[in-house]
């Protein structure tokens, strides 16, 4: 799953080992963000989503949310 996190960066969230991992996307590059804990009981992309914006929501502007895309 990608995310755009109030459009400052993007994230890739992947299943791996039944835990979550999050990469930075970057021009062309995919770094893994070991910082980004996910709690591994988050289910669906809705779930990782409202974590995100908990998380960054510091970030946001008026109207800017984090959303999901291919």
């Amino acid at each position: 799953m990608k995310f755009d996190v109030f459009g400052r960066f993007q994230l890739e969230v992947a299943r791996e080992d039944g835990r979550w991992v999050a990469y930075k996307l970057a021009l062309g590059k995919r770094v893994r963000w070991p910082e980004l804990a996910i709690p591994s009981t988050l289910a669906s992309s809705l779930e990782i989503s409202t974590y995100l914006d908990d998380l960054y929501h510091e970030m946001a502007g008026p109207g800017q949310s984090v959303r999901e895309f291919k």
